[in-house]
Parts: C-alpha cells; structure tokens; sequence
C-alpha cells in the first residue's frame, strides 16, 4: 500500500518517500512531510546547483550550502537557481 503524506512543498496530500532520506532527524522530517515528487524535484535542482556551480560535494562547506538550499526549497522559499534557467511552464 502507498505512504501518503501532505506534502509541505507541494500542499497536497501525495505519495510520500519509502524511507527517509537519510539518517537523523532531519531525514525523519522529510519523511513525514515531503512527498516523493517534491524530494524527486529537489534532487533534479540539486544537481543544476552541483553541476552550475561546480561545487565539490567532498567540501564541508557545500554540504552546509545544499542543506539550507533545500530547506529554503521544500518550503516555497527563494532559493539559488542555475544561472540562465528559466523553469518550464506548467
């Protein structure tokens, strides 16, 4: 049976992640309230911001910098985008 939750990104009640993210209780947080479409959009961010930037993720300081990106993501923040990206339209 599918995991609902109510997505706090999307603001809907979606199909939620099959495990947490990753370890803590920070993953537990995404777990509970971050459907699995929101974390997949994250991840595709994520990566522009990765591949855009050139960050190294070896460096500590990228680590922190992705952690508040995504924080500022999954909550309808203004977050950092790829210079020259312009998102498709829905």
């Amino acid at each position: 049976m599918t995991r609902m939750v109510f997505c706090r990104k999307l603001q809907q009640q979606l199909e939620g992640l099959e495990r947490p993210p990753f370890p803590g209780p920070k993953g537990q947080e995404i777990f509970d309230n971050v459907s699995k479409q929101a974390w997949q959009e994250w991840l595709s961010q994520q990566t522009m911001l990765i591949n855009e930037k050139r960050l190294s993720v070896m460096d500590p300081a990228t680590k922190v910098y992705l952690d508040g990106q995504r924080e500022r993501f999954l909550a309808n923040q203004p977050f950092d985008q790829a210079e020259g990206y312009v998102p498709p339209e829905k």
